[in-house]
Formats: C-alpha cells, structure tokens, sequence
C-alpha cells in the first residue's frame, strides 16, 4: 500500500480536516488544527506530507519519527499539530486495512465507555448556573466553565467574588455530587491564583484547569501546597519531552495533552503512560471537531488512567456548524447516563460525510483568537 495524496480542509465554524488516500482506495481522515492558526497548520502538513508521498502508510512509528526529527527543528503547536492530523489519518487507515478499531492495535480495550464533560457558559463566564442545570438534565454528570474574565497580576477582590458567586451559583444548581471543573485559562498570575485556588477550596471541585500559564513550574509548586483540589493542565504543551518537566515535578495531577495538538495518538499515548507512572490521571483535552473526537475516544478505551473526555458539542464557538455535522453515523457519539461508549468501528470508528466537508470547505473559515486589554490598555491573557 502507498500514499497518493493528502488534502487538507479549512471548515467551520474553526477546524482542519485532512484525508489521506492510499493507491489501494483505503482513506484516512484525521484533525491537524491549532486554534487559529489553521492555514498555517495546512501549509506545515502539505510541507511534511512531501516525505509520505509514495511510503507505506502502515509504517507509523517510523514516519512519526521522521517527521518529527528530520526537519532539524522540531516541537511546537504548528509542527506538532500538523504531525497530530496526519498520525491520526496513518492510523485511521491501518484500522481500516485490517478491518479493526485503532484501540485493537494499541493493545485493546480497558474500557467500553467513558465519561465526559459538558461545556457551560462562553468566554466570559455568564448564566453558567442554568446551562449547568440544563447539562445536568440532559444527563451530563460533570460540567466545565471559565472561572474568571480577564485578570490583572494583582488585581482587585470584586474579581475574586465575582468568580465565587458564578462557582456557587453553579454548585447550587447541580448539587454537591455532580463535577465542577473551573478553567482559569491562563488568565491569572501567580499572585492572585494564589487567592482564587484558597477560596475556591469549599466548592469541592473536580480540577482546576491552567491555573497559571504552564511554564510557570515555580508558582505551580506553591499552589499544589494550598489547595487540596486537583490541577490539571496540558493543552499547551506538545510532546512528552514538555510533559516530562511538568510530571517530574509533581505539581499536576491531571495531564491534558490534545490529540490533534501533541503528536496524534502516538505521542499522546506515550504521554498517558508517562503519566500513569506518575500516578497522575489522563483527560484529554478536545473543543474540536469529530475527527478528533474519536481518536481521543481510541486513546481513552486503552489509557489506563483516563477518567473523563471533553467534547464540543454545543460549545460556544461552534456557531456555523456542529461535531455531528460532518459525519454519516452521528449515533457513535450518543451520550448515556453523562458517558459515550468507545466506537467500534475499523479506524477511527466514524464515517466522515466528505460530501459535506467539501461543500463547507468552500466557505471555509478564518477564526481568530480574541484579543483582550485590560483597563489600562496593556494586553490581558485570553
């Protein structure tokens, strides 16, 4: 079997989907996307698909290796996430070729199904406790929201109440046994994540997520000694050399690598075992489209210390289209009783409707970061 070709589609409302076909008429799909920068993901996945042109695509191990070594520079979100959509699809289409799910040729299954999580609220943290509420009774058994707007290095303590009431508001509506995972994204700094994780500690939380940017290793040390709620952090982070100063310190104790963003599921998998002899648990992060969905979920079904999966259904940012908009079987992703089982079908377990990609990949889609300032002008942490 040979590679023949790989394409790329830019569809909204802000994802990538590639195709990789073979000359034997096996296609694989996968989810090469960094946030934003989309166009340039393409561009970095048509520069190293030069080297795939003519190999064999079941030989993984060896084409990760060459793409991530052989262009003398390597890691980062652009090349990682190229490298992720294309890992992704060479999986999909060894799958497929021998008619098994990828969790089969990872090893097998430790679980058929697994929890998730429902996104409530937007960028800004508003109305959180009825979409909590709504979450809930659509069956959902853990939510996440942002905790706070923009926040300055020390900043003012209406901030600080204003994330309280929204995270009790929540509580209040779901009951004391449903999962809270409050998301500060980035947006604090040290000294007043110091304050937000103290107070934050009566509303037994499921994680906090990002509680500072991830290369801040020093303020993490301090913050896991005053509080009892889990961390978790990984979004930002791209292979297992990032990971391995994170784990090795032992501040965190959830990784979230992202499948589309650290390496496809061979890193991510390699990242997972890291973790686990660390004793630290695995839920991977995933505000993106179907593709990446159900390579997340083939990882989940083979990682021990997974625990519970993102998923973008409904997400604020998906505006124009939906996960289920662009696949042929959108019943592999029901949710029962707040889980979803493992697909079992070859591959990745989904049928992407191409159809559909292709006429939405001619409206394609030019989504942005949003750019926010503090009051004084100076620019505030999204």
């Amino acid at each position: 079997m040979k590679i023949t070709r790989l394409t790329t589609f830019l569809v909204p409302p802000r994802w990538c989907f590639l195709k990789i076909e073979t000359d034997e008429g096996i296609v694989g799909w996968g989810e090469p996307v960094l946030e934003g920068r989309a166009e340039t993901v393409a561009a970095a996945v048509q520069e190293l698909g030069d080297y795939l042109i003519g190999k064999d695509p079941r030989h993984i191990e060896d084409h990760w290796t060459v793409l991530y070594r052989g262009g003398f520079y390597r890691g980062g979100g652009i090349h990682m996430s190229a490298l992720a959509g294309i890992d992704q699809a060479l999986w999909d289409i060894k799958g497929k070729a021998l008619g098994v799910p990828v969790s089969e040729l990872l090893g097998g299954n430790v679980r058929d199904r697994i929890r998730v999580y429902s996104w409530i609220g937007g960028d800004r943290p508003n109305e959180t406790a009825q979409q909590a509420k709504d979450a809930v009774a659509r069956g959902f058994t853990a939510v996440k929201m942002n905790g706070t707007e923009e926040m300055q290095y020390v900043d003012t303590f209406d901030k600080v109440e204003r994330c309280l009431q929204n995270v009790a508001a929540v509580r209040e509506a779901v009951g004391p046994h449903v999962g809270i995972g409050v998301d500060f994204h980035g947006r604090v700094h040290r000294p007043m994540a110091k304050v937000l994780v103290k107070e934050l500690e009566p509303y037994r939380l499921m994680f906090i997520e990002e509680p500072v940017l991830s290369e801040h290793d020093e303020a993490l040390k301090e913050i896991a000694r005053i509080t009892s709620t889990p961390i978790a952090l990984g979004e930002r982070l791209y292979s297992r050399w990032d990971f391995k100063r994170v784990l090795s310190q032992g501040y965190v104790d959830i990784v979230q690598p992202d499948p589309s963003h650290a390496g496809g599921i061979t890193e991510t998998r390699k990242i997972a075992t890291m973790a686990e002899a660390y004793d630290v648990a695995l839920a991977l992060h995933c505000p993106l489209g179907p593709i990446a969905l159900a390579a997340n979920l083939q990882l989940d079904a083979v990682c021990y210390n997974a625990f519970i999966q993102e998923q973008s259904l409904g997400i604020h940012y998906n505006a124009d289209n939906d996960l289920l908009d662009y696949v042929s079987n959108p019943e592999v992703f029901a949710y029962h009783d707040g889980m979803v089982a493992i697909p079992k079908g070859p591959g990745l377990g989904i049928d992407v409707n191409e159809d559909h990609v292709r006429e939405r990949a001619a409206q394609g889609h030019r989504w942005r970061n949003p750019i926010w300032r503090h009051r004084d002008g100076s620019f505030a942490e999204w």
